[in-house]
């Protein structure tokens, strides 16, 4: 497979680009936590940003909703922020203090899902603005990314309890260990294949669960690559980032996978999505974002 990266620099110097989403619109939104900021850019590059309400929020993870508003996570300062398609911030500020909001997905009927990592609960807002929060089993579990699964649950890592967790619509939540010990699970993507799919940052594998609960595990050839976030690509097969490697990766649900490096040096690759040209997007902690095609 031949493949192209380019990179565009941001605008701003030093602007933390983390998390990424593609919008309803067709432009790739963006979290900037040292900017302090939402970022747009459209396909061929332009950027315009949005200074958000709340001074030094940490703004990390972000996702798109069918409705077409921008949701993501302050970690900082303990909030839940919503930007319409008409450019109006709300922001939710979380029932217990210093929860550190990280994760944050569309769940199945519309509510948004996230994840507490200091408060090691997940949270769920209804469209009313109601907070609700389920305490999870295992202390000081970590919760990271979260996904909606193809099982009508949500599917989440727990980084420091080495598990990957599944919550359903009422709360009720199961945990299933991963093999490798203190593997560190942190990307989650519902795959092509009904599974979900997730990367190892300290155990250098890719994951995979099934919706029964039965997981496998791939080992990444190149050492210490630091995965971090994994997507379903157009091509039907999981695109994931390496920042420890400055590699991009792809496996297919059969397990082959192939590493393409990152032309610029210690990019530190996090967040990736797959745009609405079709190519896969990330973003890149030294102040771009990756664009990633087939050619």
């Amino acid at each position: 497979m031949r493949i192209k990266i380019e990179e565009f620099e941001l605008p701003q110097i030093d602007s933390g680009p983390y998390g990424i989403t593609r919008g309803k619109d067709g432009a790739l939104w963006f979290t900037q936590h040292k900017a302090n900021q939402i970022g747009r850019m459209t396909v061929d590059g332009k950027v315009t940003h949005i200074d958000l309400p709340t001074v030094n929020a940490g703004v990390l993870s972000i996702t798109s909703t069918d409705q077409g508003d921008i949701w993501f996570t302050e970690n900082r300062t303990n909030k839940i922020g919503k930007l319409t398609v008409t450019g109006e911030i709300t922001e939710y500020t979380l029932p217990n203090s210093d929860s550190g909001p990280f994760g944050i997905t569309q769940g199945h009927n519309g509510d948004i899902w996230f994840t507490e990592m200091n408060g090691n609960r997940i949270g769920r807002i209804l469209s009313s603005g109601e907070i609700i929060e389920y305490s999870l089993p295992v202390p000081d579990s970590y919760p990271s990314f979260i996904v909606a699964g193809s099982d009508h649950a949500l599917w989440f890592t727990q980084n420091q309890s080495n598990q990957i967790g599944r919550i359903t619509i009422g709360g009720e939540v199961t945990t299933y260990k991963l093999p490798t010990k203190q593997a560190g699970p942190v990307g989650i993507t519902n795959g092509p294949d009904g599974a979900l799919w997730f990367v190892e940052i300290n155990g250098n594998k890719i994951g995979r669960i099934t919706t029964s609960g039965i997981i496998s595990e791939f080992t990444i050839p190149t050492p210490n690559a630091r995965p971090h976030a994994i997507v379903t690509g157009p091509d039907r097969a999981l695109w994931f980032t390496e920042w420890g490697s400055n590699q991009i990766g792809r496996i297919t649900i059969n397990g082959e996978i192939t590493e393409y490096p990152i032309p610029t040096k210690n990019a530190e690759p996090h967040g990736m999505v797959v745009g609405p040209d079709k190519a896969l997007w990330f973003a890149e902690e030294c102040n771009k974002l990756g664009r990633l095609s087939f050619v």
